[in-house]
C-alpha cells in the first residue's frame, strides 16, 4: 500500500473525515485528499503533526509489506 492509502486508512480508523483532520492539522481538505491519492507528497513536519493527531507513528504511513 502507498503512504496515502495508509494515511487514509488510519484517518478513517480514527473517525476523522478529510475535512475534520485537515482542519485539525492546519491544511486544506483538498491538500489532504491529494496526499491520500498520492498526487502530493506529505512533508516530514506535516507527517509528524498528522501522526500526533492520529495517535500513531509516522512509520505507520510507510508502505506495509504483506
Amino acid at each position: 500500500m502507498s503512504i496515502g492509502k495508509n494515511l487514509q486508512d488510519l484517518r478513517k480508523k480514527a473517525g476523522y473525515t478529510q475535512e475534520g483532520l485537515a482542519e485539525k492539522v492546519g491544511i486544506g481538505r483538498s491538500m489532504l485528499a491529494q496526499i491520500e491519492r498520492g498526487t502530493k507528497t506529505i512533508s516530514l513536519p506535516l507527517a509528524d503533526i498528522v501522526a500526533d493527531e492520529l495517535h500513531c507513528s509516522i512509520y505507520d504511513f510507510l508502505d506495509k509489506k504483506g
